[in-house]
């Protein structure tokens, strides 16, 4: 099965032999004062910019429901954000993966944007629920 949606995303997940958990990193998208004049036109159309990392979420999957809900649970933090980069963390012998590894994997999402690495690895989505390709 393709995952083109967050729903399809979670169908895929409950089908994995182990239990899972996601991790999120909520990003900003930011255009610089060095870059505005020359790629205004591109960033307002969506292409371009700088993604900056304001938020991490990591969640079993049976605590995920929808993608409006995660989307409201996030502004539940008032933090502003415009793509969601998401992971997957698989379980070993029925057990969960644990918070330290999950902050482990969250480190690295982070680091791999901040130091602008290849986020093709991972889904994306826009607030909408919309799949973003980044190539």
């Amino acid at each position: 099965m393709d995952i083109t949606d967050f729903a399809s995303l979670l169908t895929v997940a409950k089908q994995q032999p182990e239990p899972q958990t996601l991790l999120f990193l909520f990003l900003e998208k930011s255009l610089s004062n060095e870059n505005k004049g020359q790629n205004q036109q591109s960033f307002n159309a969506s292409r371009g910019g700088e993604l900056t990392p304001v938020m991490t979420l990591e969640k079993p999957l049976n605590e995920l429901t929808s993608f409006a809900d995660l989307v409201a649970e996030s502004h539940d933090q008032k933090q502003n954000w415009h793509v969601v980069l998401i992971g997957a963390l698989s379980g070993s012998n029925g057990i969960q993966p644990n918070t330290s590894i999950a902050a482990h994997y969250l480190d690295e999402m982070i680091k791999t944007v901040e130091n602008g690495g290849n986020l093709s690895k991972y889904l994306a989505f826009d607030q909408e629920g919309n799949a973003i390709v980044f190539q």
